[in-house]
């Protein structure tokens, strides 16, 4: 096999999953779907194997693809009157203070591993247990805790999972103390789960043992994910949106995701616009991260709202558009020209376990921002909202790319600054990663506010549009975690992270 594989990973041990993996052989899907089941499984607080999952893969030679493995809302066979409860209200300090719903009611069908099982069935070249290995010996010779899991866990530790002794045994130090950044921990129990997925596959989690406990203990206390919805819940393979932004053939997560859907109306736009200054990204953003609050989010059918706003923003630009939480992400790239991103979520977590496993829940349900209709009110077996937006492409002389970002709705917005600094401004990987960045959010009326890193471009933008800005200092985490690898005309590979998370980059020969 050979050649030399780029990984862009969340940190030391999602790394060195990748980087066994590649050793042993395995292209960019099998690297980036090893290094994401290690983030799962060794960084609490921050994402779980109980969560959702977007794939996106480009594979060398072939077409673009999508796989789909977030979250759904449960309860098909559920009687009416078990809807809206089994919810507990929590509030902590995190962000200026985070208000959400955790507990058995909060926990929506997850699809993670499921979805990471078939992208290395369908695009991989190793064996599904070598991929999952090196998350289980993990667990069991103990992962250092890295500082944005502690930072969260500092606020949320006890107010989320103290509920639950196992949870919080998971998320603190043995005698309850906060974790600090660098402790080693060990989770023996989610060894045992991931040797079942290995050796069984990832019906383990759902219609197998894992499942069937997790669906009594929701059974049980007020939860609504039952036995049908493990049984029809299958990862979707969509088709991407693809966008053309200067040389670059871009794919993009297509509806019902959100994130895809503004990111490629950003991307298009700037395409549209070429050499883009500051005043033209607060523009854009402006105009789609508006559209987003008052329409999108609110739609009960987002599959549809999605194309709709494609199409319209194809047909008329900007003007034709309607006027009515926790992740992280992993790239690779291979120098046969496989790309592979994966962005993972399981929300702030649900504060729970399943009994006896070691395996942390999502609170999909419990996201107010995923939930803008309200709690429980979508239809059993409907996808949910997701930010979430790994992005792949290509161009005519050979150049690939695999790239995505934690941050919730700051994913979409970081990454059509990074794409724009390097499909259009020409910015190699490194610089454009870590080149300035803002975003547009919008106060309670519906006033625009630029939130921004230091740069006096930026701030000369923001006054020369009579809008109010915040600077918030250079290199801010709340302005997302960019990861990418990229494979350069010539074929050599190489991988970037950003400053402003923890990341771990390689370039590793493959045996």
């Amino acid at each position: 096999m050979g050649g030399r594989v780029a990984i862009a990973a969340t940190g030391p041990v999602s790394l060195a999953a990748g980087r066994e993996v590649a050793l042993a052989g395995g292209n960019a899907v099998d690297v980036a779907v090893a290094a994401a089941m290690a983030a799962m499984s060794t960084e609490p607080g921050i994402v779980s194997l109980a969560g959702g999952a977007f794939i996106s893969a480009w594979p060398a030679g072939g077409d673009p693809v999508v796989i789909d493995g977030n979250v759904e809302m449960p309860g098909r066979g559920l009687p009416a009157d078990r809807f809206g409860g089994g919810v507990d209200e929590v509030s902590f300090g995190y962000g200026g203070g985070v208000t959400l719903f955790g507990g058995h009611g909060s926990v929506a069908t997850p699809g993670s591993v499921t979805a990471c099982e078939l992208a290395v069935e369908e695009l991989g070249t190793v064996p599904w247990a070598d991929v999952v290995a090196p998350a289980a010996r993990a667990c069991r010779a103990g992962y250092p805790v890295g500082a944005a899991a502690t930072h969260y866990l500092s606020f949320s530790a006890h107010p989320l999972f103290g509920r639950d002794p196992e949870a919080l045994a998971i998320v603190t130090r043995e005698d309850g103390s906060p974790l600090e950044p660098g402790d080693v921990c060990t989770n023996h129990l989610l060894a045992e789960v991931l040797d079942l997925v290995a050796r069984d596959g990832a019906s383990v989690l759902s219609t197998g043992e894992i499942g069937r406990a997790m669906v009594a203990d929701m059974a049980a206390h007020g939860g609504l994910v039952t036995h049908r919805d493990f049984a029809e819940y299958a990862p979707l393979v969509r088709p991407p949106v693809r966008r053309a932004v200067g040389d670059w053939d871009l794919a993009v997560n297509p509806p019902p995701s959100v994130g895809g859907p503004m990111l490629a109306v950003m991307l298009g736009e700037m395409g549209r616009r070429g050499d883009w200054h500051w005043p033209d990204i607060i523009e854009i953003q402006r105009a789609v991260l508006s559209y987003r609050r008052s329409v999108h989010d609110v739609s009960g059918d987002l599959d549809a709202a999605g194309h709709e706003l494609l199409l319209s923003v194809d047909r008329h630009g900007l003007a034709g558009l309607p006027t009515s939480a926790s992740t992280a992400n992993v790239s690779a790239v291979d120098s046969d020209g496989t790309a592979c991103t994966i962005t993972v979520s399981s929300g702030y977590g649900a504060g729970i376990t399943v009994p006896g496993t070691g395996l942390l829940l999502n609170n999909a349900l419990g996201e107010p921002e995923l939930n803008r209709l309200g709690l429980h009110k979508m239809a059993p077996g409907i996808r949910l909202a997701s930010n979430m937006a790994p992005t792949t492409g290509r161009t005519r002389d050979g150049r690939v790319l695999a790239i995505g970002s934690p941050g919730a709705d700051r994913i979409t917005t970081a990454l059509m600054q990074v794409l724009g600094q390097g499909c259009l401004h020409g910015a190699d990987l490194a610089h454009a990663i870590e080149a300035p960045r803002l975003h547009v959010s919008f106060d309670a009326d519906g006033t625009p506010v630029v939130d921004h890193e230091s740069d006096d471009a930026i701030a000369d933008a923001v006054r020369g549009l009579g809008l109010r800005g915040t600077d918030h200092g250079r290199h801010q985490m709340f302005f997302g975690g960019v990861g990418a690898a990229f494979r350069h005309a010539d074929g050599v590979v190489e991988a970037a992270g950003d400053p402003r998370r923890e990341a771990a980059v390689e370039v590793v020969a493959r045996a």
